[in-house]
């Protein structure tokens, strides 16, 4: 699998998304939460597949025990790079209290990864990035992280983070269906001061695949657009998971594309499909064409109504 250099690193195009490994996650997961050897099986299939980078979070139930409990069997944990996220925090403040959260945040993700550095830690929630880089610039002089960045949901705030000069790191959303970034040159500017860029919700969440049947009244907007997608894809003679992600290998900048997967059938095809080339540069504009900016109910999964029944909100 093809390599990206990110700081000292060199980081799979694919890194494992494991929040369906620690909860029920994504509005077209029917399979729900692996078991303990399901999940290391993944994390197995994952690393022999070419994957050494894995993406968790501190809210993301038991995905931080399972990773650390499974990296630990395998023999893997000194081979592979692990992005976790801090916790939602409030706003407003004092200096030392976000010391505090934020360094019982990380020192919780470290034991339960079983490391000693976490090499690279990101707020989940973009404001927090803002308002309290500081905090977690202080766990870099500890030396428990080694680079530090953001989960953002907005384009704007995106720019805003970049602004900043402290992110190092950023995760970001963007598919097929949500080209914003792209369109607001995100991509151009982050990579330009060296940011290194996960881009996640590569399919919105299974939102893609959802027969029309399943798709909640609110989101049915997406269903023209989408329609739109397929026939490009039929037309191109490959699977619309296959256009979704060569569309993404097409846009420069992109650091790691983050992929979560239920079973190793998944983890395996999605290391074939990140193997294969980008789109040509007509079918990226043809698809680039059909898609105009969906509205944020759409785009912005923590508005949908439901996911999967007794999903958990999990702040994407």
């Amino acid at each position: 699998m093809e390599k990206v250099q990110f700081a000292e690193f060199e980081l799979s195009k694919l890194m494992l998304g494991t929040a369906q490994l620690g909860l029920q996650y994504g509005i077209a997961n029917k399979i729900g939460q692996p078991n303990y050897e399901e999940a290391k099986a993944i994390i197995a299939a994952a690393f022999e597949s070419g994957v050494n980078c894995f993406d968790t979070a501190a809210n993301y139930g038991e995905s931080e025990e399972v990773i650390g409990r499974a990296l630990g069997e395998l023999g893997i944990s000194d081979k592979v790079i692990v992005v976790s996220k801090i916790l939602p925090m409030a706003d407003g403040l004092t200096a030392s209290e976000a010391d505090r959260i934020v360094e019982e945040s990380v020192t919780q993700s470290l034991k339960k990864l079983r490391l000693h550095v976490l090499p690279i830690c990101l707020f989940h929630a973009d404001n927090n990035f803002i308002e309290y880089a500081e905090s977690l610039l202080k766990l870099k002089e500890k030396e428990l992280v080694q680079y530090i960045g953001v989960s953002v949901n907005f384009p704007e705030m995106a720019l805003k983070a970049i602004q900043t000069g402290n992110a190092e790191a950023m995760q970001l959303p963007t598919s097929v269906l949500d080209q914003r970034f792209v369109r607001l040159g995100v991509f151009d500017k982050g990579a330009k001061l060296g940011i290194g860029l996960f881009v996640r919700s590569v399919y919105l969440q299974g939102l893609l695949f959802l027969s029309e049947e399943e798709v909640l009244p609110e989101l049915v907007d997406v269903i023209p657009v989408r329609r739109k997608i397929q026939q490009l894809a039929y037309q191109a003679g490959m699977s619309l998971s296959e256009l979704a992600i060569r569309f993404l290998l097409s846009v420069e900048g992109i650091t790691c594309l983050v992929v979560g997967a239920e079973s190793v059938e998944q983890v395996i095809d999605n290391a074939r499909l990140v193997s294969l080339a980008p789109l040509s540069p007509d079918l990226v504009t043809a698809v680039s064409n059909a898609v105009p900016d969906l509205p944020e109910r759409i785009l912005f999964p923590r508005r949908w109504s439901k996911r999967i029944p007794d999903a958990k909100l999990v702040g994407r």
